[in-house]
């Protein structure tokens, strides 16, 4: 199949979506596929060729990507472009994914993973890996997430503020503490912080005054840090994450050796059948589609409280999906061919 691996765009998970839409181009490219990574912001600026000949350019166009430690610098980024437009889709995108089999989103966070792109390829007919736009839209918004699935799943207590400058050190004041600070619609816990007194809450809100005027500030729940990916509606076996310091922070995630990830995850069977069932519930309530990966907390009862569902979970060398998929036997080739098989099924049977 001719496929587009979309990647990079304008959102602070610019770097990692790079690396996972390397890494997932060149897997479909060892299967067979004729796949091309394509930038969505930057498209194909720097290609000399016909855009059609993208399926056959050697090695797919990939480039070496790994994910830094900072952030990515989104003002750089915008700055080399050569069209200065306010276009989202950079130079040939929308032509070429028109010309692919289908579209594998690689995205990550913001312009990608909250539905705006999938939306746009459903009006054009472009078929696309992954969930639908309202789906995808609904679990990027944490505050929303929640009040649907917090009938039939634990979540930790919390609240949704829309705030500005003047009105953090009153926030602070009445907040109870310990809790996490989060902006409602990032991805990689880009923004988070675990606030223990008033100080870290005003800073943490900030902080996350960058990424938007609404947080999600979410009671502490102590307990073991457990995932569990899910494929074509069924869970794969949890990954128990032990970060070496601090939290699964954006820096603990992406920097091989910064945390212990541990799969299958060593907990009682009770536990991994709770995880299972609330991650599948949360997926089915969502009315999400193909694959995705939910985060918990599991106290030392066994009860899992539901964090997040991530419509488009990482794909790089340290990312928590594959190692799972791995666990049950889904070799990192096998697992993107899946995607792309259900996808296309997803797609033609009108599924979210």
């Amino acid at each position: 199949m001719r496929i587009v691996v979309l990647a990079g765009g304008l959102s602070m998970e610019r770097n990692v979506s790079l690396s996972s839409g390397t890494r997932i181009c060149r897997a479909l490219r060892a299967r067979g596929h004729r796949a091309a990574l394509v930038d969505l912001f930057l498209g194909l600026e720097g290609y000399d060729g016909a855009p059609e000949s993208i399926f056959d350019a050697p090695d797919g166009l990939c480039g070496d990507f790994s994910v830094a430690p900072e952030e990515p610098d989104l003002d750089a980024v915008r700055a080399s472009r050569k069209d200065k437009s306010e276009n989202i889709f950079g130079k040939d995108v929308l032509r070429v994914c028109a010309m692919a089999d289908v579209v594998f989103i690689a995205l990550h966070g913001a312009c990608g993973e909250d539905g705006r792109v999938q939306a746009a390829f459903d009006l054009l007919g472009i078929p696309y890996t992954g969930s639908g736009y309202l789906g995808s839209a609904i679990a990027m918004d944490k505050d929303l997430t929640k009040r649907l699935v917090a009938p039939y799943v634990t979540t930790a207590k919390w609240r949704a503020l829309k705030y500005t400058a003047d009105e953090i050190d009153a926030i602070a004041d009445e907040t109870e503490l310990p809790c996490v600070v989060k902006p409602n619609a990032n991805g990689s816990s880009i923004g988070v912080t675990i606030a223990h007194t008033r100080d870290e809450v005003a800073a943490a809100l900030t902080e996350c005054l960058h990424f938007g005027a609404q947080v999600v500030i979410e009671q502490y729940i102590r307990g073991r840090e457990l995932q569990v990916g899910i494929l074509d509606g069924r869970a794969l076996p949890a990954i128990e994450i032990i970060p070496k310091t601090g939290f699964y922070d954006y820096a603990n995630k992406y920097q091989a050796g910064a945390a212990e990830e541990v799969c299958p995850a060593p907990i009682p069977a009770e536990w991994e059948e709770k995880l299972r069932s609330a991650t599948e519930t949360v997926f089915r309530v969502l009315e999400l589609s193909v694959y995705s990966r939910a985060d918990f907390i599991v106290t030392e009862d066994g009860t899992p409280y539901f964090l997040e569902i991530n419509t488009l979970p990482g794909m790089t060398p340290t990312s928590l999906v594959p190692q799972e998929a791995a666990a049950a036997g889904i070799g990192y080739g096998e697992l993107c061919e899946r995607i792309v098989t259900s996808s296309l099924r997803a797609r033609k049977e009108g599924r979210a």
